[in-house]
């Protein structure tokens, strides 16, 4: 398959790309190598698939409808693999109107180029924040549940993106697969994201800010099963489907500060903030639709995925 692939500098694209060259796909990559993190990290993310005959690079923001026009002109893509966006719960409340622009215009500008050139098949990331704030007897988080009370603005553009997906497949006949990620990690784990904060915070003997007293659970999944769970639905074009790619056993956030203290031979010195509004007490991954369309199974436990991460940190993440 010739698969245009968005994101694909950035932590799971570029993992999601080496995987797709490695069984023979051709991969055309979007990315606009921004610097809300460093983009020599995405420079790194890409050497090894950038020396693959069957990918080809393209530095285009997905906000330029005309730049994202040439590309499928070029290169009339097979399949739409959308996984571009701005990610960060709490620098969406600062920034509301990039993360409208990236994540809402961004996905409608894919979407109607997909209806133009007559791509019938996209798959997008979507995210576990659409499902908002959860009480423990709301547990786990299904595909059928209400998701119209998002308590961050990424959770609201991720929401918003799916309903015009919908609108496009109900009108278009586009076929369309949004799957809901659950907090992914491991290696090339974006700096911004929990499991690089404390690890780097522990190792460098720095204060560690923690958001309510540590009890909070999250589904941390790995970035290899999530990778996995792409591919399969990237192979099976339903017509319309909301899947959910998590691990579905959630573990706190002490939990994670244990697993990098035992790592890295270090105590944390946690500094203890109040939970902010954004923040849900709970995301656990209801995964039976994913194993009765996807024949997805999470493979890797917290424990080995962090195990993973830390040594890749140890090996190239620590700059």
């Amino acid at each position: 398959m010739k698969i245009l692939l968005t994101g694909a500098a950035g932590f799971i694209g570029s993992n999601l790309a080496e995987s797709l060259l490695a069984r023979g796909d051709e991969v055309c990559a979007v990315d606009n190598f921004n610097d809300f993190y460093s983009p020599l990290r995405k420079e790194k993310n890409i050497l090894a698939a950038s020396e693959h005959p069957n990918y080809r690079a393209y530095r285009a923001d997905i906000r330029d409808f005309a730049a994202l026009k040439e590309i499928f002109e070029r290169e009339q893509p097979d399949k739409i693999c959308h996984l571009a966006g701005m990610a960060n719960v709490r620098y969406s409340i600062e920034h509301p109107l990039l993360f409208e622009e990236v994540n809402v215009r961004g996905t409608l500008n894919l979407l109607e180029l997909s209806r133009l050139y007559k791509t019938e098949h996209f798959v997008f990331a979507s995210s576990s924040s659409v499902y908002g704030g959860r009480p423990d007897n709301g547990v786990p988080f299904s595909e059928e549940d209400r998701v119209d009370a998002p308590i961050s603005l990424y959770g609201a553009t991720k929401r918003t993106a799916e309903l015009l997906a919908h609108t496009y497949h109900h009108l278009h006949g586009l076929k369309v697969s949004a799957l809901r990620f659950f907090t992914v990690f491991g290696p090339r784990n974006r700096p911004d994201m929990a499991v690089y904060l404390f690890t780097r915070a522990i190792d460098r003997g720095e204060p560690l800010k923690l958001f309510g007293d540590g009890s909070a659970r999250r589904d941390w999944t790995f970035v290899g099963d999530t990778v996995r769970g792409i591919m399969a639905a990237l192979d099976n074009p339903f017509a319309w489907e909301i899947i959910n790619l998590g691990n579905g056993h959630p573990q706190t956030e002490m939990d994670l500060i244990r697993a990098a203290e035992t790592a890295l031979g270090k105590k944390a010195n946690i500094h203890y903030l109040e939970r902010p509004a954004t923040e849900p007490a709970i995301t656990f991954a209801d995964t039976t639709k994913a194993r009765l369309l996807l024949n997805f199974e999470p493979l890797i436990p917290f424990s080995q995925g962090y195990q993973q991460f830390f040594e890749w940190y140890a090996r190239e993440g620590r700059q």
